[in-house]
């Protein structure tokens, strides 16, 4: 279903309005993730257990909220999969905490997986914005082709790079994802009415 062109050109005014009027939510908002990605580059060991140890945390917590539930809805369907969905969660946070810096491996592989997917989206995202709103959508792109490349680097470097790499590409990525923010924020105070 296509929108008609009256529809397109108010949705495009309330868009960019949006942003113009919020851009400093966009330059705080690229300001922390720019101190955080340094922060990620200066101690990449770190940073690679902090999100270890995060995802850890997270999966611990899930799993334990679906065991929660799935005990809680006894008679629903599926329960029997419910049950091991949420035991094996509560498993895998249980190794990664135990063992942060073995869990890094699976941890790089998925971190492949998802710098290739946000490269592509944070492109899609750029030339969205170079038909909506700003001049500055390179930014947007450059954090994306950033993205891919990283995705490649860490793929190329396995199984050895699996310690360092998890923290050093996130930190970059923030880096750059908070730059094209800041770029993106500039872009619309200066375009502001």
């Amino acid at each position: 279903m296509t929108m008609n062109r009256p529809s397109e050109r108010a949705l495009q005014r309330t868009f960019t309005s949006t942003v113009q009027e919020h851009w400093v939510l966009f330059l705080l908002e690229g300001i922390a993730l720019v101190i955080l990605g340094l922060a990620a580059i200066i101690v990449p060991v770190i940073a690679t257990l902090a999100v270890a140890i995060l995802i850890g945390w997270l999966f611990l917590i899930s799993g334990g909220i679906g065991l929660a539930t799935t005990l809680y809805m006894r008679g629903a369907p599926g329960f029997w999969w419910a049950l091991i969905s949420a035991l094996i969660g509560i498993a895998a946070g249980i190794v990664l905490l135990l063992y942060p810096v073995s869990g890094a491996l699976s941890l790089t592989l998925v971190l492949i997986a998802f710098f290739v997917v946000e490269g592509i989206a944070s492109i899609m995202y750029a030339l969205d914005h170079r038909n909506q709103l700003t001049g500055r959508w390179g930014w947007m792109l450059a954090s994306g082709v950033v993205d891919l490349i990283l995705a490649v680097i860490i793929f190329i470097g396995l199984p050895g790079t699996a310690e360092w790499a998890v923290g050093l590409l996130v930190g970059i990525n923030l880096l750059f994802g908070g730059t094209a923010m800041m770029g993106i924020a500039v872009a619309a105070r200066s375009e502001a009415p």
